[in-house]
């Protein structure tokens, strides 16, 4: 069996805040009638995207960030089933699966006091390899049933379990070329670091290197927040890599923030494309690496809802947020915001 907590019935009820002439999202939305039962239910739905959890925050350590990523998954997903289910939002289109089972390599990586030593920093993404393990197996399950994933929590690191089991995926059933499906990601970091172990930091060049990604587009990029060795890598590979930076988009003003969507866009569109947005891109919002100047949350649903509509989207991944870092520990706005993004991308999605 996968190491996958399937929520059922009375976890969706327990989550829902029911009220009398309302219909949230979670007095409707299916799910699995038991762990057993799962793969079939998955095949058999006719709801075309699949919300999973990933609460863990071992790959933001590994890259030496501040841990709390594994919060966001409890107040997301209480916040997507406290939505209205409406004419705008049909809770029939999306099944809520659940979350990875986490609980023991967190439990491991307790054992690490400090993200400073290498042997504990090697340690971590060695942890890390079996996340990405847990996580292309739930993948390839959506993307085998022809749904698309949506994953919420975690670190950046699991861009590259999504990205290499969907392109696996998609290619054994002939649906996507060779060379790897594309990625849009919008993010203060391009997240392409050296292969040095697996961290949050290179999710992205190890699925480059590895051929499950084919071309690669960073909107938003923040430019004293990158390598030189990383923007080199995309200058020289402009048919592949490209950036948008924030200072060209927001400071120079040589774009405005829909041009620069627009042409990171028309670069993705050949083939199905991952959906990415990083939660440190957006002003204020608690994470490893929170920016006091990044997009507006404004800009961030115009983001995915225009990929989604855009772009043969292949799956949505909102990581890094990480409440627990929140000035006010009562916080509710990070699960909130993404509810939003959730929303905007089915219903950009629904609209082509």
């Amino acid at each position: 069996m996968l190491p996958f907590k399937y929520y059922t019935l009375k976890d969706i009820k327990e989550r829902t805040r029911s009220r009398y002439g309302e219909c949230k999202v979670g007095d409707v939305i299916a799910c699995p009638p038991s762990a057993g039962e799962a793969e079939s239910f998955l095949q058999q739905a006719t709801a075309p995207f699949v919300l999973i959890g990933i609460p863990e925050d071992i790959g933001v350590r590994a890259n030496l960030g501040r841990p709390g990523a594994h919060t966001a998954w409890k107040p997301a997903v209480e916040n997507i089933l406290n939505l209205q289910s409406n004419d705008f939002l049909n809770a029939k289109n999306l099944l809520v699966l659940g979350e990875v089972e986490l609980s023991d390599l967190m439990q491991q990586a307790q054992a690490f006091s400090s993200n400073k030593n290498k042997h504990e920093v090697s340690s971590l993404r060695k942890l890390v390899e079996l996340i990405d393990a847990r996580v292309a197996a739930i993948i390839e399950k959506i993307v085998a049933a022809k749904k698309i994933p949506i994953v919420v929590g975690g670190g950046h690191n699991n861009a590259y379990p999504i990205i290499k089991a969907t392109n696996e995926t998609l290619r054994k059933e002939n649906k996507t070329h060779a060379r790897g499906i594309n990625v849009l990601n919008c993010d203060a970091h391009a997240d392409f670091r050296a292969l040095e172990g697996r961290h949050s930091g290179n999710g992205f060049s190890y699925a480059f290197e590895e051929g499950a990604l084919a071309k690669y587009a960073v909107l938003g990029l923040h430019e004293q927040y990158n390598a030189h060795s990383i923007l080199q890598k995309f200058n020289t590979n402009k048919n592949q890599l490209l950036y948008k930076s924030y200072e060209d988009i927001f400071l120079r003003e040589k774009e405005t923030f829909a041009q620069a969507l627009d042409a990171c866009i028309d670069f993705c569109k050949d083939t199905f494309c991952g959906v990415e947005i990083d939660l440190d891109a957006i002003t204020n919002v608690p994470s490893s690496a929170r920016t006091s100047c990044g997009i507006s949350p404004l800009q961030a649903r115009q983001y995915v809802y225009n990929c989604a509509k855009k772009l043969p989207a292949a799956y949505l991944h909102i990581p890094e947020g990480a409440p627990v870092l929140a000035h006010l520990k009562a916080d509710n706005k990070t699960g909130k915001l993404i509810a939003y993004l959730v929303s905007d991308f089915i219903k950009g999605f629904l609209e082509k």
